[in-house]
């Protein structure tokens, strides 16, 4: 049960639709970053050490079986919001740091100790904005912003190694073949990257634009797919799914605003659509992540919660035949607040779902159409009103078990299943 605390103004639900609207050139267009409204850090305890789940309460925060190890808030980050997240196993000493998107830069946070230690921040390479997304390869991150001419920045994660004191950090590199871009996407197995949302009067209609990192101080732009429109968010794997036509093959799949939209990219010269798929009540086709069988695509549609009055929404696709995909069913949260970014970790999906949280769903019976509810951590206990507030993206993939949330007005938190 959330705590009875006055809602946000009704005109800020309808003007700041965040990681939505764009104009013509593929900038997202919001008011600026002051307008997201910001939970006073007065009005909540600073964390220090593990807050167990106890009784539905980890300290001010809703919960259900996760356990609240560390906080890191955005005044302490020096920034007015946050967005994305991601994160990095240093493949020598073992240690886990988060990599915590800023409006007005990317912080860098070792979480590796009993409390998150934050090392410094690289700030934006033009201007500060709402947007910022970073993916890891070869123990470097690529990161973009929807920041005007701000390229991709490209930094050497193993210079975070053995330090103990916050850093200015500077980029190793920066592609300037984009200028924004809204998400990034890499395929580690193949060393692509894959920015997308750029300005959609580029060459590729602001979808994707594939860069060769395989030299990561020196990335390649090589191509890129447009063939579908402009491009909010996607994922590229290696597909090894049911479809045997496409064993092998490197498959894109895009959240493309009003479509999802699958594409052979194997042959960057060369790249292939191989179907649309569309759906009833349409908002904003946002986000999806495949399952690791590749069996079935979970997608969130990011406005459809508001346009129709529904409780938080997700789609789940059979893709048993790339050609033909097939909408399986959909399941139905527990609360009105609007669906964000999602991934898949085995059995397990993990949905920032904005003001309800981090959810998190078995989906180990999802071929009979089954996904169920097993836990969840709520970073914005005000309430669960369908408003862009509260959870912006998750990381769930640390060996240890630790899991990232990101909350757009209060910062990083760090949190774990309960024991």
């Amino acid at each position: 049960m959330k705590k009875s605390i006055p809602t946000l103004l009704s005109c800020l639900l309808l003007t700041f639709i965040c990681s939505c609207g764009s104009d013509d050139n593929g900038i997202q267009t919001t008011p600026d970053d002051d307008t997201i409204m910001m939970m006073d850090d007065d009005g909540m305890d600073t964390t220090t050490g593990i807050v167990p789940c106890e009784n539905g309460m980890a300290g001010d925060f809703p919960c259900n079986g996760f356990d609240l190890l560390g906080r890191v808030t955005l005044a302490e980050l020096s920034a007015n919001s946050a967005n994305d997240i991601w994160g990095w196993t240093d493949p020598d000493t073992g240690n886990e740091y988060a990599l915590v998107g800023l409006n007005n830069g990317t912080a860098f946070v070792d979480v590796s100790g009993d409390e998150p230690l934050y090392l410094g921040k690289l700030p934006t390479a033009t201007n500060p904005s709402t947007w910022r997304d970073v993916k890891v390869y070869d123990n470097y991150a690529f990161i973009v912003s929807e920041a005007a001419g701000h390229g991709m920045q490209v930094f050497d994660l193993t210079r975070l190694r053995g330090l103990t004191e916050a850093q200015n950090f500077t980029a190793d590199a920066v592609y300037t073949g984009i200028g924004n871009a809204h998400n990034i996407v890499i395929n580690e197995e193949m060393g692509f990257a894959y920015p997308v949302g750029t300005a959609r009067n580029d060459a590729f209609n602001g979808g994707a634009h594939f860069v060769d990192i395989q030299n990561p101080l020196s990335p390649t732009g090589v191509g890129g797919y447009g063939t579908n429109g402009y491009t909010h968010d996607a994922q590229v794997i290696t597909y090894n799914g049911p479809d045997m036509d496409y064993t092998g093959n490197e498959i894109f799949i895009g959240s493309n605003e009003n479509e999802i939209a699958i594409a052979n990219i194997t042959d960057k010269n060369a790249p292939t659509e191989i179907s649309t798929i569309s759906y009833s009540n349409l908002g904003y086709t946002h986000q999806g992540w495949f399952t690791e069988d590749h069996r079935f695509f979970i997608l969130g549609d990011e406005l459809d919660e508001q346009d129709f009055g529904f409780n938080s929404r997700t789609l789940i696709f059979d893709m048993q035949d790339l050609d033909n995909p097939v909408l399986h069913f959909e399941y139905t949260g527990p609360t009105q607040a609007i669906d964000h970014n999602g991934y898949v970790l085995g059995d397990e999906y993990y949905l920032a779902n904005y003001t309800a949280g981090m959810r998190v769903l078995d989906i180990s019976d999802i071929a009979n159409e089954n996904m169920t509810e097993t836990g969840f951590f709520d970073t914005f206990p005000s309430n669960d009103s369908a408003s862009f507030n509260g959870v912006w993206s998750v990381y769930p993939y640390f060996e240890s078990g630790k899991i990232l949330i990101n909350d757009s007005n209060t910062g990083l938190f760090v949190v774990r299943r309960a024991q």
